[in-house]
C-alpha cells in the first residue's frame, strides 16, 4: 500500500521549512531509519528518517523548495513491485502571499486559501489586529487602515500585514533608498537562506520590541586562569575521563552561579507575566556557515566543570556538522556570546528572547590596575550585559553582574 511522507514538524514551533536535498533518489530501497532528506529548520539542517521500508516512488517535492508547510506530502513510498498511484499529483509549494495565520495548527496550503477568501472583513471603523500583526506592521511601515482581515470578524493577522507588505499596500512615507553606481562585475548577489531569514526577522523582533538595558563591568582572570591551568594539568591526557577546560567552560559555570545568586535575571517576559526559572540553561552562542545557532548546557547550576566542558565541546562540534536535534538548541533561559578569540575589547549582544539576558563576552588583555596603593599588571577582560527591562531592573542587572565577577576573581567557588 502506498504511504505519504509528510514534511516532519522537528519542533514544536515549526510551521514550515526548506527541503534542502533528497539523500534518496525515486527508485531507491528504503529501510526503516534510513536517512531520506535533510530539511533546513529555523537553526539547523536536520535528517528526516524512513518509519518503514519499501521503495521511494515518487518524489513530491524537490530539493531546494523553500516555505514547504509541515504535514505537507513529501514523497510516496510503495511496496516492493506496488505501482506509484497516479491519484496523488506533485504536491505544488505553497504561494507566499498566504502564510499559516499564528496561533493556527498547520493545514494545506489550498484550504487555508479557500478560507481567506470567504472570510470576509467586519465593517467596522476600530482596527482589530493580533499583537504579532501589529508588530510586523510597524517594522514594515505598513498602515493597518489599509489591511484587510481574513481572521474572526475581519480580524488583521500576521498573514495579512505580509500579503500587503508584497502588494505595497504601505500608505506610509518611505525612506528613498539611494542607488550607487557600480562597476560592473563587482556585485555578488547571494540570495538569504532560511536560517537567515529567520535570524534576521528575530534578531529585528528582539531589537524593536525588547527594551534593551545594558550594563558593563571589567573582571580581573588572573585566579580564574590559573586555578584552570592547575585544573588542566592534573586532569586525564586520555580515554572517556578525559578533559580540558577551556576559559568558556568556566565562565558558563560563573554565569551560572551568579544566575542562582541574583534569580531575578534567569527569567523570561510573557504579556500576563514573568517567568522565573528554577534551573539555568545556559544558551551558547557559536558561529556557523549559515549564520548562527545557540545550543544549551542545560542544568548548568548542578553540573561540575568537568562535565560542563565535556557536553559545551560535544554541543559546539555536533552544532558545526548540522546534528544538533531541536531540543538541544530551542529554549535556555540566559545566553552567553563569546568573542574573546577574535580580540574584540569590548561589544554589546541582543537579547535572545523569550530570555530576559545575555552575556557579551570580550577578549583578556593585560594593563595596569591598582590594588591597594600598588600599581600591577592584570588580565582583564570587559563584559556587558544585556537585559529585558521589562523583566529585569536595572540594580538587579549590576547585582548579577557584581555576581558574576566575584566569582570569577575567586573561582574557587567553581569547584566546590
Amino acid at each position: 500500500m502506498a504511504t505519504e511522507i509528510l514534511m516532519p514538524a522537528l519542533s514544536p514551533t515549526m510551521t514550515e521549512g526548506t527541503l534542502a536535498r533528497w539523500l534518496k533518489k525515486e527508485g531507491d530501497t528504503v529501510s526503516a531509519g534510513d536517512v531520506l532528506a535533510e530539511i533546513e529548520t529555523d537553526k539547523a539542517t536536520m535528517e528526516v528518517e524512513a518509519v518503514d521500508e519499501g521503495l521511494l516512488g515518487r518524489i513530491l517535492i524537490q530539493d531546494g523548495t523553500q516555505g514547504v508547510a509541515v504535514n505537507t506530502p513529501i514523497a510516496i513510498l510503495v511496496e516492493q513491485g506496488e505501482a506509484v498511484p497516479d491519484s496523488l499529483p506533485p504536491h505544488k509549494a505553497p504561494t507566499p502571499s498566504a502564510p499559516a495565520q499564528e496561533a493556527v495548527p498547520p493545514a494545506p496550503v489550498k484550504t487555508a486559501v479557500t478560507q481567506a477568501a470567504q472570510t470576509q472583513p467586519q465593517k467596522n471603523t476600530r482596527i482589530v489586529a493580533s499583537p504579532l500583526a501589529k508588530r510586523i506592521a510597524a517594522q514594515k511601515n505598513i498602515d493597518l487602515a489599509t489591511v484587510k482581515g481574513t481572521g474572526p470578524h475581519g480580524r488583521i493577522v500576521r498573514a495579512d500585514v505580509e500579503s500587503a507588505a508584497k502588494a505595497g499596500a504601505s500608505t506610509l512615507s518611505q525612506i528613498p533608498i539611494a542607488t550607487l553606481p557600480v562597476a560592473e562585475g563587482t556585485v555578488q548577489t547571494v540570495p538569504h537562506s532560511g536560517m537567515r531569514k529567520v535570524i534576521a526577522r528575530r534578531l529585528s523582533e528582539s531589537k524593536s520590541t525588547i527594551p534593551h538595558f545594558y550594563v558593563s563591568v571589567d573582571v580581573e582572570l588572573d585566579a580564574l586562569l590559573a586555578l584552570r591551568s592547575q585544573i588542566n594539568a592534573t586532569s586525564p591526557a586520555e580515554g572517556p575521563e578525559s578533559f580540558k577546560l577551556s576559559v568558556n567552560d568556566m565562565l558558563i559555570k560563573a554565569a551560572a552561579v551568579a544566575l542562582k545568586r541574583v534569580p531575578a535575571v534567569n527569567a523570561a517576559f510573557t504579556e500576563d507575566a514573568m517567568v522565573l526559572y528554577d534551573d539555568v540553561d545556559i544558551s551558547i552562542a557559536v558561529s556557523i556557515p549559515d549564520g548562527l545557532i545557540t545550543p544549551i548546557v542545560k542544568q548548568a547550576n548542578k553540573k561540575g566543570l568537568k562535565q560542563i566542558s565535556q557536553e559545551a565541546k560535544d554541543l559546539v562540534k555536533r552544532a558545526r556538522a548540522g546534528k544538533l536535534k531541536p531540543e538541544e538548541f530551542q529554549g535556555g533561559t540566559f545566553s552567553i556570546s563569546n568573542m574573546g578569540m577574535y580580540g574584540v575589547k569590548e561589544f554589546s549582544a541582543i537579547i535572545n528572547p523569550p530570555q530576559a539576558g545575555i552575556l557579551a563576552i570580550a577578549a583578556g588583555r593585560k594593563q595596569p590596575v591598582v590594588k591597594g596603593n600598588e600599581i600591577a599588571i592584570a588580565t582583564v577582560m570587559t563584559v556587558t550585559l544585556s537585559v529585558d527591562h521589562r523583566v529585569v531592573d536595572g540594580a538587579a542587572a549590576a547585582e548579577w553582574l557584581s555576581a558574576f565577577r566575584s566569582v570569577v576573581e575567586a573561582p574557587l567557588s567553581l569547584v566546590i
